[in-house]
């Protein structure tokens, strides 16, 4: 934070210093970024005003740093990158942040007013490129109005469907003086939103009809822990005795150790998920897109079933199924009005003790070879060992969907993934700002060799950082779940999905002064961990792991829920 210092409520600053101020203003904890030519005057207020900002050793690894910290907390994650090719760098961020609604403020340099649009050095319309993958985007033409943008940015990327904003920052601009005009620190207290006549009477309706239902089922996402609204949605599923299938991001907001939860749904979710997403009659969708992977084949999936779809994003409502009762609302709004309604609630028995029986239904287990170990094993184990309250954050791969099925989660903001877009590299960098946001708790990094190596620089910010995370590297020598629709869908074409040369990870985590540890299946897998995770230091943990080992169960593109892989 922006050091204690008196000054007036009006005073004349460059429009640098101003950023920074209102970066204060915003309560804004950290920087994440990379300095360059075009952010230099930015640079130099953030070290005389004392500004706490991170230095990543690449400019993705910013950007995820901050959806990292802002998936974790809640608050707003700001990033700082150089124009041209530092702008260029963020894009892919910006938009996974815009795929999985996480609120960003992305400051990118500019060149100088009077060389826009010549095709100066280091110069990029960023302000073009982003409006696909943006909420909103500006460019500051004036210094004077520099204050009011940077106030605007914060309140969009966090209102409604939240998501990420860029502020384009010209260099005369942020060189140029102006008065800075100081506001009250912001209050980040949400206000409860309020549902109209309209959306009361469709819950009302809603809930009336899932009286009636006999088979009933809900999909809960993202969408409620963004809203402050995983109490309420725990009181209205105990209250009706319904059974629940997550979505990827929606994990942990339903403990996984309920007895009403099924576990995640869609092409690799369980199979008392799947089974029940297929068989119901009723599902009511609160939080979540009815996306590809949740919904391999949509054609059908509504048959002979009352949906019912609650969201934020008006436009999600009715894109992939047809709902009987849809709902623009957000989400906490939507519960505490059901929460009041009087409507009976449904009674199914039956139901709920068949979808419980499914729930010991498990694909079978590759048996691993010697000086290997199965990943759900050692996943569960690490779950044991942090008593499933660490921050697990994964990379994109196997080793993420093992990972959300066999962590026993237990608190929402507690899965940091890469949902929509499925982003490589994710993992290391989103750890990182992951802890930086919650240093109180362990940071458990899942990720498999392949996405380690795309962003495997950002650990040296560890060691700069002085951060504690615990990476366990499922090291499987292959781009595993390439390498797995190879052989389901391309006659075992194995086309550059293995990987026939790898580094000596403990020398690379050696050189950027990480601990470093190799499981032995030979050896108490408790003790291991416990050794690991009693370490104050960062710790690279390499897990030997079969290069034939599958993700079961599999429901391919265009199958239904309950054509399930793998069993």
């Amino acid at each position: 934070m922006l050091a204690e210092e008196s000054k007036p409520a009006t005073a004349t600053e460059t429009g640098a210093e101003i950023l920074v101020d209102a970066l204060a203003e915003q309560n804004v904890d950290f920087l994440f970024g990379y300095p360059g030519g075009a952010v230099l005057p930015l640079y130099d207020a953030l070290y005389t005003k004392s500004f706490s900002n991170v230095l990543t050793r690449h400019e993705q690894g910013a950007v995820h740093a901050a959806e990292g910290y802002a998936k974790t907390t809640g608050k707003t994650g700001v990033v700082c990158v150089t124009s041209g090719p530092g702008a260029g760098n963020v894009v892919t961020g910006i938009a996974d942040a815009q795929m999985d609604s996480v609120p960003l403020v992305v400051f990118t340099g500019q060149v100088t007013r009077s060389a826009i649009g010549t095709n100066a050095f280091q110069e990029l319309d960023i302000v073009s490129v982003t409006k696909p993958i943006t909420k909103a985007n500006f460019q500051v033409q004036d210094v004077n109005d520099l204050h009011s943008v940077v106030t605007k940015a914060f309140e969009i990327a966090q209102s409604g469907r939240k998501g990420p904003v860029l502020v384009d920052l010209p260099k005369d601009v942020t060189s140029e003086s102006a008065i800075f005009e100081q506001n009250a620190p912001m209050k980040r207290a949400k206000q409860p939103q309020q549902l109209g006549k309209t959306q009361e009477a469709t819950i009302e309706a809603a809930l009336h009809a899932l009286s009636s239902a006999s088979k009933p089922v809900v999909i809960v996402g993202a969408g409620v822990a963004a809203a402050g609204a995983t109490k309420a949605f725990n009181q209205f599923v105990h209250d009706w005795n319904i059974p629940v299938v997550a979505t990827l991001l929606g994990l942990g907001i339903l403990p996984s150790k309920d007895p009403l939860f099924l576990g995640m749904g869609g092409m690799h979710g369980s199979y008392a998920a799947n089974m029940a997403l297929a068989e119901s009659d009723y599902i009511l969708n609160i939080g979540s897109r009815f996306d590809d992977r949740m919904v391999p084949k949509a054609s059908d999936f509504a048959d002979n079933k009352t949906i019912v779809h609650i969201d934020i994003d008006t436009h999600e409502l009715n894109k992939i199924l047809q709902a009987d009762y849809s709902i623009e609302a957000d989400a906490k709004a939507a519960l505490t009005e059901m929460n009041r309604s009087t409507a009976a609630k449904t009674q199914t028995p039956a139901w709920n003790q068949l979808v419980e029986d499914r729930k010991d239904e498990n694909p079978e287990d590759a048996k691993p070879a010697a000086g290997q170990f199965n990943p759900h094993e050692v996943i569960e184990a690490v779950g044991k060992a942090t008593n499933g309250d660490a921050i697990v954050v994964t990379d994109v791969g196997q080793h993420q969907m093992w990972a959300a099925q066999s962590y026993p989660f237990k608190h929402a903001r507690q899965l940091v993934t890469s949902g929509g877009l499925g982003t490589m590299g994710y993992g290391l960098p989103a750890a990182i700002g992951a802890k930086l946001g919650n240093r109180d708790r362990d940071v458990v990094l899942f990720v498999g060799d392949g996405g380690f190596q795309m962003t495997s620089e950002e650990l040296e910010v560890l060691a700069a950082e002085d951060l504690n995370v615990k990476m366990f590297l499922l090291n499987n020598h292959a781009l595993g779940m390439i390498r797995q629709w190879q052989d389901a869908f391309y006659s075992n074409h194995r086309s550059k999905s293995l990987f026939d040369h790898q580094p000596d990870f403990k020398k690379l985590a050696d050189a950027y002064d990480i601990n470093y540890q190799q499981l032995n299946p030979e050896e108490s897998l408790e003790q291991q961990l416990n050794d690991v995770f009693d370490d104050p230091k960062s710790t690279l943990v390499e897990v030997q792991v079969p290069v034939d080992e599958q993700v079961y169960p599999m429901v391919a593109p265009g199958h239904k829920n309950n054509d399930m892989v793998g069993f």
